[in-house]
């Protein structure tokens, strides 16, 4: 059986597809019962609980064969990093009281600086706990940055005729399609062949600049003159608070933003066949179009 944290999230939603398809059993985790319905429905046990009660995860971790980890996002809290200590603490605890033996955690390419990074700089930190488990072989997962984080700007692009964010239009980096790292994550809880802490990055299928993404989306939803602009850190924030983001929250986010035009956050690895996953922005920009006459 595998366990599998934030499984209505775009990861982890597909991980529990997969393996409920291969044959696996599957305990799915949650904050919402309604949200786990479909999971319910297709075969999987549902458990509902909060990721710092130790106590609950101990129970939805004990007679796993593999785990599924993340921090869940709290996109409205007042701390963030403190909620993700609390979430990260209570994670290890459970991990290490119900002695599972094998488990995946959804990190970040960045993770390996400890601060300096937004949010990125919790995931750091929750490494450092699971290296510490006695007994435990963690497959550390970096992905790169998600393609389906341009669905916060359809609402940008729908009603002021533009894309944009703090990230510098030319730059270049990994980007990654959320599907390609719930395969990737499939794999490994199925084989349990890794001993001791192992990272991964994953970089998606080319390195892409947010100019050039905008472009490609921009010819999808008929704008092929669509323009990203760069916005200043602080006018970044603001925006995010807007949309319902926490003040703490939004200034991490700001301070993500900064590092990766900083340098700060980027692959440590060269690109090779390893860390290259297959789906392309160009057809990934689909299901954005789609979602783009909808807003």
């Amino acid at each position: 059986m595998v366990t599998v944290m934030g499984a209505s999230g775009h990861v982890g939603k597909r991980i529990t597809e997969l393996l409920l398809n291969a044959g696996e059993k599957v305990r799915a985790l949650g904050r919402s019962a309604d949200k786990l319905g479909p999971q319910k429905s297709a075969g999987a046990e549902v458990l509902t609980g909060d990721a710092t009660d130790a106590a609950f995860l101990t129970r939805a971790f004990q007679g796993a064969d593999a785990v599924h980890t993340l921090l869940p996002p709290d996109p409205q809290s007042p701390d963030y990093r403190a909620k993700q200590d609390a979430e990260g603490e209570a994670i290890a605890k459970a991990i290490g009281q119900s002695g599972v033996r094998y488990v995946v955690f959804l990190s970040s390419v960045g993770a390996d600086l400890p601060t300096g990074t937004g949010p990125i700089a919790g995931l750091h930190a929750q490494e450092q706990r699971l290296r510490r488990l006695e007994g435990t072989n963690v497959l550390i997962l970096r992905p790169a940055s998600f393609f389906e984080n341009f669905y916060a700007t359809l609402g940008l692009i729908k009603h002021q005729g533009i894309n944009g964010g703090a990230v510098a239009p030319d730059l270049a980096m990994p980007m990654i399609a959320t599907g390609d790292i719930a395969d990737v994550a499939t794999q490994a809880l199925k084989a349990r062949d890794w001993k001791g802490a192992v990272v991964r990055e994953l970089l998606g299928q080319r390195d892409l600049t947010h100019a050039e993404a905008t472009r490609i989306l921009g010819a999808r939803i008929g704008k092929p003159d669509l323009k990203y602009v760069q916005f200043p850190y602080a006018d970044f924030a603001t925006a995010l608070v807007q949309m319902g983001l926490s003040q703490n929250v939004a200034n991490l986010y700001a301070e993500m933003e900064r590092a990766i035009n900083e340098g700060k956050v980027t692959s440590r690895e060269a690109r090779r066949p390893e860390n290259t996953t297959p789906t392309r922005f160009e057809d990934f920009a689909d299901g954005l179009a789609h979602a783009y006459q909808a807003v």
